[in-house]
């Protein structure tokens, strides 16, 4: 039996600042998912992107993939991405690799 992943994605714009606001899992069905709506920020001239990961009970590599390809995004273009309450796999993984886009 497949489990379906479910990733929920609620975006707040307060001026050129973005709240984003996920729930549920981030893995191989919701990467697609979550890659868009950080790139919409970015597209959308969103300097500070917040990601509030409060109530996402896991992430894959490739999630991790995303927030970092993204932070490195930003940052070219005078950007910024935080990511708020990670979990502890989440914490884990950035940790691993260094990154430093955690708040």
């Amino acid at each position: 039996m497949r489990v379906v992943q479910r990733l929920d994605i609620h975006r707040r714009d307060r001026g050129e600042r973005a709240l984003v606001t996920l729930a549920g899992e981030i893995g191989p069905g919701t990467v697609p998912l979550l890659r868009a709506a950080l790139e919409r920020c970015l597209r959308d001239g969103v300097t500070i992107i917040d990601v509030d990961l409060t109530t996402v009970g896991s992430c894959d590599a490739k999630g991790l993939n995303v927030f970092l390809t993204t932070s490195r995004r930003a940052d070219r273009v005078h950007a910024s991405l935080w990511l708020h309450h990670p979990c502890v796999q989440i914490s884990h993984l950035l940790a691993v690799t260094g990154s430093a886009c955690a708040g």
